[in-house]
């Protein structure tokens, strides 16, 4: 919680690291702390657990409190840690949110609640309610409307931001650019925005963000991390390269419904014991494994030597049989 007084130090590329599973779909606590301790190594600036790429959904309350409380212990309060604590009821929303808290996480992700498509009042109340109820906790809205058929408008955040001193900001997570700059607009730019889309994470720098918690970052967390730190120093000649070379990979994490990809490609590279993802998900398809291959190496250049060594052999020729 050392980052809990002043959220805005919650900078940079904040990985939304995968909830790893066994074989057999038991929740995977040591593969967890593996991912964990390989996204600090590689230099993220934080991490998250419990986003759509986390399968939160997929998930009791009790494990996601479990893995929550694996992400918290491996953080160890050297760097931001920013656990994904939304539902699709409320009462389970402020369970994950006091588990949360009492863990140390130096702010939460609420996202909108999926599946009910509440008005923007409706919104709003579900959100007062979470503020009122954790006022010493910063509460970041986690808007991802392709997720969860509800878009959180720019007025509605400002209006959140008004009333409630401890919603600190926003993850966004739309294609719709335009979208960034009117919750600035409107909502004050002293607002904490974060990019949730991929390609749009350099982007939004430029309008103000203070960073992204990209699924990119699960298989390329150093590139990603560097991108951060090359368009903060203003060297956004390196930044814009980073972007472009990140392509093959943001790609790959989208070939079938994320996170399969990106947990099959840590599987192979050793980092979790299991690609294993929870129903309604499935593992990806002998054609989807093939298009995950093929950008896996058109992207080789910016994976670091674990996952890199992956891309390596798939792009090795097969050996041919001798002649006889």
């Amino acid at each position: 919680m050392r980052f809990r007084a002043n959220p805005a130090t919650i900078r940079g590329s904040i990985a939304p690291v995968v909830t790893p599973f066994t074989a057999g779909g038991e929740l995977d606590t040591e593969g967890l702390r593996r991912l964990v301790r390989w996204q600090r190594a590689n230099g993220s600036h934080g991490i998250s657990i419990g986003g759509s790429t986390g399968e939160p959904s997929a998930l009791s309350a009790d494990e996601r409190i479990a893995a929550m409380r694996v992400v918290s212990e491996e953080t160890a309060d050297e760097i931001p840690f920013l656990p994904g604590t939304g539902a699709a009821t409320l009462d389970e929303t402020l369970r994950l949110t006091a588990a949360a808290r009492e863990m140390g996480a130096d702010a939460v992700l609420v996202i909108t609640p999926y599946y009910a498509r509440p008005t923007q009042h409706g919104l709003y109340a579900w959100y007062s309610t979470v503020a009122r109820e954790f006022p010493d906790l910063p509460i970041v809205v986690y808007n991802v409307p392709s997720r969860t058929a509800v878009d959180i408008a720019p007025e509605t955040i400002a209006r959140l931001r008004r009333d409630f001193a401890n919603v600190v900001g926003v993850k966004e997570t739309t294609k719709d650019f335009e979208h960034f700059s009117r919750v600035f607009y409107a909502a004050g730019r002293d607002t904490l925005v974060w990019s949730g889309i991929e390609l749009l994470c350099l982007p939004l720098l430029s309008l103000g963000g203070i960073g992204f918690v990209s699924a990119v970052a699960n298989i390329a967390p150093g590139a990603v991390a560097r991108m951060f730190d090359a368009a903060d120093a203003g060297d956004l000649e390196t930044a814009q390269a980073l972007h472009y070379a990140l392509h093959p990979l943001v790609d790959l994490i989208f070939v079938e419904t994320n996170p399969a990809p990106a947990k099959w490609v840590l599987a192979q590279a050793g980092l979790i014991g299991s690609g294993f993802v929870r129903p309604p998900l499935v593992t990806p398809s002998p054609s989807g494994i093939e298009q995950i291959s093929r950008l896996l190496v058109e992207g080789a250049e910016v994976l670091d030597e674990t996952v890199g060594a992956v891309a390596a052999q798939l792009a090795a020729p097969i050996p041919q049989p001798a002649a006889s």
